[in-house]
């Protein structure tokens, strides 16, 4: 129970990823509030999840691109939890589809950037107030952040060095106040996002291309979350950690 007594949010944190990160979070004792956008069905499931394990949370719908739903989400957090915050996970974010860059316009550009960066930036700026020395706040990159990204995902892969390029500032800016901030660098995990953008056969090939021989799991990256949440990683800040199987190493 290395989180008992802390309040967690988890934008996105209804499904893959993010319901994943909500349980074990939960499981560690932390009370959860989790965020979905449109699927309620799914955000009851997670919670549900969570209650079986006797743990407490409450799910709370929200665009995390928009500031007015990013601070509907804090104070409800607030008025259930009280005033203290002490974990934000940033998964919002998503490839959303693939275009080239003749096929991209400004309402594509602003968008890929809204729902992976302004979420971020939105959901950090609403939380510091909130937060005690020794808070933790982890944001969802990507490898296409190391290397540019597959076709067509250029803006994302934009979008997630832009999230890189954020953990290190806020690390700097929010270390004196006693807040860690850490960003993973995720790879190929077995969530829908690879079942919608991905082929079988090129996550197959992926595969023998990586030293473990394997996709990741979304446990992979909720026991690294949980470890970047809890006071085993005091002295952390300021990362970008890849999580990958060894497909890149930085």
């Amino acid at each position: 129970m290395r989180l008992k007594g802390k309040v967690a949010i988890i934008t996105g944190g209804a499904r893959d990823l993010g319901r994943a990160i909500s349980v074990r979070l939960a499981s560690e004792g932390a009370k959860v509030v989790i965020n979905y956008f449109d699927n309620q069905a799914d955000a009851e499931e997670t919670l549900k999840m969570v209650q079986n394990l006797g743990s407490e949370g409450i799910i709370v719908q929200g665009d995390m691109t928009k500031a007015e739903d990013v601070k509907h989400l804090f104070n409800e957090a607030v008025a259930k939890y009280g005033d203290q915050i002490h974990v934000l996970v940033n998964v919002v974010g998503g490839i959303v589809g693939r275009k080239t860059i003749v096929e991209q316009d400004e309402k594509w550009y602003n968008f890929l950037m809204d729902v992976n960066m302004k979420s971020c930036w939105l959901c950090t700026r609403e939380v510091v107030p909130y937060m005690p020395s020794g808070s933790s706040i982890i944001n969802f990159s990507s490898l296409a952040a190391r290397d540019g990204g597959g076709p067509g995902a250029s803006l994302y892969a934009t979008a997630k060095g832009a999230v890189m390029t954020f953990t290190r500032s806020m690390a700097k800016e929010l270390g004196p106040q006693g807040i860690r901030v850490n960003a993973l660098a995720p790879g190929t995990i077995a969530t829908s996002f690879h079942d919608r953008f991905n082929t079988p056969e090129n996550r197959e090939r992926m595969k023998g291309i990586y030293p473990l021989r394997r996709e990741g799991d979304t446990q992979d990256v909720a026991d690294l979350v949980t470890f970047l949440a809890c006071n085993e990683s005091d002295y952390i800040t300021g990362t970008n950690i890849d999580i990958n199987g060894g497909i890149f190493f930085s």
